[in-house]
């Protein structure tokens, strides 16, 4: 099922496609293939596995990297998106033009950073467990550990750091946020910061009548009293019904921190018109807002090459180049240091 991004099965995919990209953007040989299938780059040792302390318990994996290139001037923390596939075999292409950042990665609890596993393919237990609150209070807990930590160094309690969400991950950015010291900012990736519910409505409409009929029978089921074990369309009705009430625009707007959002002119997986409903909402938004709409681009900011192999373009890699822009900026706010 196609609807919403918090349920898309393709986050796999396009990082893949991103990788693909990436190493063409940076010089690496590889600009004459488009192809998702290439096999991903060996694991370097730069990133490394870190667990970190959920709730009950409940232990999280992540990936995490020092800066490439010295200074060090900033630091993310990264909400991947939905699914059971890690980013480890993609981590280095996709977070190649961070140079001047830390980088932590925090995976779903039951994700392995390493695991391939395809959407379709995620286990029982996985399934069972897979829902947005749950998810929100591990990895709320597990920022917290991160943060006590550090908090030994005055220097790292100084750094700046942006918490980013790549498409279902922004849904937990406005809860994780008063846990992130020295918040510097907030960055949604494919996400229409609409509630899912909204944008899900907007995304099975613009899909047509079988899209839509899928989505009134998840609205059908999630409200009636059958358990929150029961599995439909592939996620448990547990994940349903926390979706079915999950509030994120008003947190959103009424952030205090400046809130970059980036997404593709072209993505399949999130109408415009959810887009276009965010931003004019924000437009009232105190805290700095700067939208970025990337012509061409799909749901992971990727514009496919053309025919002849050119015209392809890495918006994940453009994204990072404006954060080291940001980072390298004497000026104060994260969107005044952003290119238009």
């Amino acid at each position: 099922m196609q609807v919403i991004d918090q349920a898309s099965c393709v986050l796999a995919f396009f990082l893949r496609a991103a990788a693909v990209v990436a190493v063409a953007v940076l010089g690496a040989g590889l600009t004459a293939c488009a192809s998702a299938d290439l096999a991903p780059a060996p694991r370097s040792d730069s990133f490394s596995v870190r667990s970190l302390p959920g709730v009950d318990g409940q232990l999280l994996q992540a990936l995490y990297r020092s800066e490439r290139v010295a200074p060090l001037r900033y630091r993310v923390i990264v909400i991947p998106g939905s699914g059971c596939a890690g980013m480890g075999p993609w981590a280095e292409r996709y977070f190649a033009g961070l140079l001047h950042a830390q980088v932590l990665v925090l995976h779903k609890p039951g994700v392995a950073p390493d695991s391939r596993t395809a959407p379709g393919d995620c286990s029982a237990n996985f399934v069972q467990t897979d829902a947005l609150g749950a998810w929100r209070e591990h990895a709320r807990a597990a920022v917290r550990a991160d943060a006590a930590q550090r908090a030994g160094d005055p220097v790292m309690v100084a750094l700046p750091q942006l918490l980013i969400g790549i498409s279902e991950g922004a849904e937990l950015l406005p809860a994780l946020a008063p846990e992130v010291v020295s918040l510097a900012g907030v960055v949604l990736i494919g996400s229409s910061g609409l509630n899912p519910l909204e944008a899900g409505t907007l995304q099975a409409r613009r899909l047509g009548a079988a899209a839509w009929a899928q989505w009134q029978a998840l609205g059908v089921a999630q409200a009636g009293d059958r358990p929150d074990s029961q599995v439909q369309q592939g996620r448990s009705l547990r994940y349903w019904r926390d979706l079915w009430s999950w509030s994120l625009l008003p947190a959103l707007l009424a952030g205090p921190w400046p809130l970059l959002q980036v997404w593709g002119a072209d993505d399949a997986r999130v109408p415009a018109s959810a887009y276009a409903r965010f931003m004019a909402r924000a437009q009232g938004r105190v805290a700095p807002y700067c939208p970025r709409r990337l012509a061409g681009a799909d749901h992971g900011l990727q514009r496919p090459a053309e025919p002849d192999g050119q015209g392809g373009h890495d918006g994940v890699q453009q994204v990072w180049g404006w954060l080291e822009n940001w980072a390298r900026a004497a000026q104060p706010g994260m969107c005044a240091a952003l290119a238009p």
